[in-house]
């Protein structure tokens, strides 16, 4: 067991290092780099589509690179927006890692970009130990997958500077408890923005964005307790929070 645990935390270190000098040459070069995680069906898709649409329509430059274990369909759904678009494919592996997404970066991003928009792979229990590089990493959940979504998943959320609650055209018929909802996200992650979007009625359209260029311009970041604790495990504190706005 210990060896286990010793791997997976050389594994992890291993990463941290590689995304800090992401983050570092990425800063270097003016781009923001915006981490979204979800479970699987959360609508993270359609509402990244709605941003990149609206940062086109406002002249800011960005990006987006969506990965998933196969096919290609959220690539084709983004680049609808006019962005440069990237798919990667993990052929398996449940999340991306820091040098598997600087890998896909070289050569590719375009000079000048502000905004990268990182499309996780669907999955909220390993994408949540791996710093990509970013500075704003962003948990989302739709009204469909019950109030105690933060509660099972408190690392994913606990370690977000930001809260996305999706699909809320539906809620009612959900019978979503946004009371209870938030209530849950405070308990593993107090002080964190949660944000109502529906990409379907365009609520909460371009707060994303806003909250990525904010981001971009060093405004303060949401500190999450969890990446502050001295005794959290280290699957559980990631390079991304250190490196976060105080």
């Amino acid at each position: 067991m210990c060896r286990v645990v010793d791997l997976k935390q050389a594994v992890l270190a291993k990463n941290d290092r590689a995304a800090h000098t992401l983050r570092t040459e990425l800063t270097a070069r003016g781009t923001t780099v915006v981490n979204l995680l979800s479970s699987p069906g959360s609508g993270k898709t359609a509402l990244l589509e709605r941003e990149l649409v609206l940062a086109r329509e406002r002249s800011v430059p960005v990006a987006a690179l969506t990965a998933d274990l196969a096919t290609e369909n959220d690539a084709a759904r983004l680049a609808r927006s006019g962005v440069p678009v990237k798919q990667v494919l993990t052929d398996g592996l449940c999340h991306l890692e820091s040098g598997m997404l600087a890998r896909h970066l070289e050569g590719w991003l375009p000079d000048g970009t502000r905004l990268l928009f990182v499309e996780n792979v669907g999955n909220l229990v390993c994408p949540a130990s791996y710093d990509l590089g970013e500075t704003l990493r962003i948990v989302l959940a739709s009204v469909t997958e019950g109030e105690d979504k933060p509660l099972k998943y408190p690392t994913a959320f606990g370690l977000a500077h930001l809260v996305v609650v999706t699909k809320t055209d539906i809620a009612d018929a959900a019978a979503f408890d946004e009371t209870a909802f938030r209530a849950n996200v405070e308990q593993v992650n107090p002080g964190v923005e949660v944000l109502l979007t529906s990409a379907r009625r365009n609520l909460g359209a371009g707060a994303l964005l806003d909250r990525a260029l904010a981001a971009a311009d060093g405004a303060p970041l949401h500190a999450p307790v969890m990446a502050r604790r001295p005794d959290t495990a280290p699957h559980e504190h990631t390079g991304a929070m250190a490196h976060s706005h105080s």
